[in-house]
């Protein structure tokens, strides 16, 4: 059994990003009592980590050593100072860059001049802290690397107030509430739709009185004709699927959207261990590569250093629910291949990434792995969304606009879109995703009531 306590482990979202009055998922998370006690006090709601968790840390090097904390920080202030200036260039007719990634390596080689004498030491390690935030920032935006990232829009993301948190019960907890409140049987469950035929003219057998323009095929055979549907799936999937998916296909203006608005990979790695080797108040065992610098090119070959893309190590809290669990995170290229390895595979690289950080050769290999696959699984094909190079915000307002596109059409409507990347400020979240829900339910209610 996996982990040895309560056999909890989100292989999905995580955290409620931002918990505070303005995120719909953590007032019906609180509405309906899911939450720990510490996620509701009002201070919490109060701290501004903007998207980035001040969690209790410790940073290993690739030398086996802790890195001074204060040598830490000072990089991580940098880079966060770099990432919030790139709000400046939102709207920007000319910015500096086409991507975040490249501004940022434009900055970072202005700033972190070569220092004099016995600092070269300071400078690499500087240089090697600028690498590790890089691939941190590649897991919360959900790409394969910040170069992907288009710098113009990337500052109308909006990040919530609020410490993040955890379901103790699971994030399936609040799934399973809102469920409880339909009649039995208003949702199927692995029921894979094959294709959604709109704009025709179909009919129930034997009930000629009723013409619906919309027909949902299944893959198992079974068919539903609609006046409407909401389409949630994620862009992964459409990306692949939009062309068979759809009959007759989707206008030129949002296949072009599908295809230039960014979708990538951010998988976890669970570990359970016998006994933790970390201290009690770690939260965060973060890994710095010390050779590494965002001004060079990090090796291509995937086989032998995909590992070195794992930012390091949430600690499952707490121990008592969760076993001695450590929770990693990887996103990319190298994500992917990690999808394509055995378990044994993963857990064999893991131990040899831990005895590495903490110089320990003989740390013992944790018990069990458990990891996501998200870009293999077929109906996501990866995370979430991000704006990519090529594309803007715009795309996302163009992928959330319902078909038929002409609003006199005589049946509105038919075609509704839903999920994380419709939603043109709260992309790659929850929250988004719930709000995109409720905005098509609300479009639905406006033509009821008209």
């Amino acid at each position: 059994s996996f982990p040895a306590a309560s056999g909890l482990a989100e292989m999905g979202a995580h955290w409620i990003h931002g918990p505070s009055p303005g995120n719909p998922v953590f007032c019906l998370a609180s509405r309906y009592g899911l939450l720990g006690p510490e996620a509701a006090r009002e201070e919490n709601q109060q701290v501004e980590a903007g998207g980035h968790p001040p969690m209790p840390s410790v940073t290993y090097g690739s030398s086996g050593k802790v890195l001074s904390p204060k040598a830490v920080r000072e990089a991580r202030d940098l880079f966060y100072a770099l990432l919030a200036s790139t709000r400046a260039f939102q709207g920007s007719k000319e910015p500096p860059w086409p991507s975040v990634g490249q501004y940022v390596r434009a900055e970072i080689a202005r700033t972190v001049p070569t220092m004099a004498g016995g600092q070269e030491d300071a400078r690499r390690l500087q240089l090697a802290v600028l690498a590790a935030c890089l691939k941190l920032e590649c897991c919360i935006s959900g790409t394969h690397s910040m170069d992907l990232v288009a710098l113009e829009p990337f500052g109308e993301y909006v990040s919530l107030p609020g410490l993040d948190c955890t379901f103790p019960g699971g994030y399936s907890s609040l799934a399973e509430r809102l469920l409880s409140d339909l009649p039995e049987g208003t949702v199927l469950l692995n029921k894979a739709v094959r294709t959604i035929q709109w704009q025709g003219s179909f009919r129930e057998e034997g009930d000629d009185a009723r013409v619906f323009p919309v027909r949902v095929e299944c893959e198992d055979g079974d068919v539903f004709l609609a006046d409407h549907v909401i389409i949630t799936v994620p862009l992964g999937f459409l990306k692949e699927h939009h062309q068979e998916f759809f009959q007759p296909p989707l206008p030129e203006r949002k296949a072009q959207a599908i295809r230039h608005l960014g979708f990538g990979t951010n998988n976890k790695i669970f570990l359970e261990f016998e006994q933790p080797f970390w201290e009690p108040q770690q939260q965060l065992l973060e890994v710095v590569w010390e050779d590494e610098s965002p001004l060079e090119e990090p090796s291509a070959d995937l086989e032998a250093n995909w590992f070195k893309k794992l930012i390091g190590f949430v600690v499952l809290q707490p121990p008592e629910q969760h076993g001695h669990v450590l929770c990693g995170f990887i996103a990319g290229k190298e994500s992917e291949h990690m999808e394509t390895l055995s378990d044994a595979e993963v857990l064999s690289a893991m131990t040899r990434v831990l005895r590495t950080m903490t110089g320990n050769p003989n740390l013992p290999a944790p018990r069990s792995v458990l990891r996501s696959c998200w870009h293999s699984t077929p109906y996501t094909r990866g995370s979430y969304s991000y704006v990519a190079v090529g594309s803007s915000g715009d795309d996302i307002d163009v992928l959330a606009q319902p078909l038929p596109e002409d609003p006199r059409d005589p049946r509105p409507l038919q075609l509704l879109f839903a999920g994380e990347a419709t939603h043109r400020t709260f992309y790659s979240t929850t929250h988004g995703a719930l709000l995109s829900g409720w905005r098509e339910a609300e479009r639905l209610n406006q033509l009821f009531q008209a």
